[in-house]
């Protein structure tokens, strides 16, 4: 199976700089923290579909309009009673023509969509980014099992690559007591960290400013234990 771009973003020495950042970081709480990288949040076929439609359709058009130019050149200028038959056969053709070129160019194009992902963003609505991030950040979450942490103190660093963007879900006892906007400031960190080509430093920034918060609040206990590995999840 084809490797995506998350299973190989950070390097094996980011990957154990990071593991070596987790730990440092959960020394002083009771809190988990887990990082996780994916390709994308979600497939945006709806994007995918709309994208194909347009482009096929432009085109298909721009290409029937440059053949029918030519074959009016071709037949002359001079709108004598031929020419102008010689027109009206012409447009009767480009009906016939026109959307089986679209259906032909439609498959073409939904495959250029799927081998450069990035290209269906130009038809998906900033709302509906934002929430396929949310959406699959939340998944995430329930799928790898933070929430069952015993003092529900686990907390997910979620980056989506296509999308450029990075989630931070703390689990229900760390709500209560940091807020939202913490959260937002060290996801605006690291985003900004990952578009200057700093993801590893960034990162480990940022868990460390999540474990100095965690610390505030959760400190860590006599009987505290390690509950979820200190690892990059894809």
């Amino acid at each position: 199976m084809k490797k995506g771009r998350a299973a190989n973003f950070f390097s094996k020495e980011e990957i154990n700089a990071i593991r070596s950042a987790i730990a440092v970081a959960e020394s002083d709480t009771s809190g988990e923290i887990v990082p996780m990288v994916v390709d994308r949040s979600d497939s945006y076929r709806e994007a995918e579909v709309l994208g194909s439609v347009l482009v096929s359709g432009i085109v298909a058009l721009a290409i029937e309009a440059g053949f029918q130019g030519y074959l009016l050149w071709e037949a002359g200028s001079d709108w004598t009673q031929g020419g102008l038959e010689t027109g009206l056969a012409l447009h009767a053709i480009s009906v016939w023509t026109y959307i089986p070129l679209v259906f032909v160019l439609f498959f073409a194009v939904r495959l250029f969509f799927r081998r450069f992902e990035s290209m269906k963003l130009l038809f998906v609505g900033r709302v509906r980014v934002a929430e396929a991030v949310r959406e699959r950040a939340v998944r995430a979450f329930y799928e790898k099992g933070l929430y069952r942490t015993r003092d529900e103190t686990g907390v997910l660093i979620f980056m989506s690559l296509l999308e450029h963007k990075v989630w931070i879900l703390g689990d229900r006892g760390i709500d209560r007591k940091i807020p939202k906007q913490a959260w937002l400031a060290f996801a605006g960190e690291l985003s900004g960290g990952i578009r200057e080509g700093r993801a590893c430093e960034a990162l480990c920034s940022v868990i460390a400013s999540c474990g100095e918060e965690l610390a505030r609040h959760f400190p860590r206990k006599a009987d505290d234990i390690d509950e979820l590995k200190n690892d990059v999840l894809t």
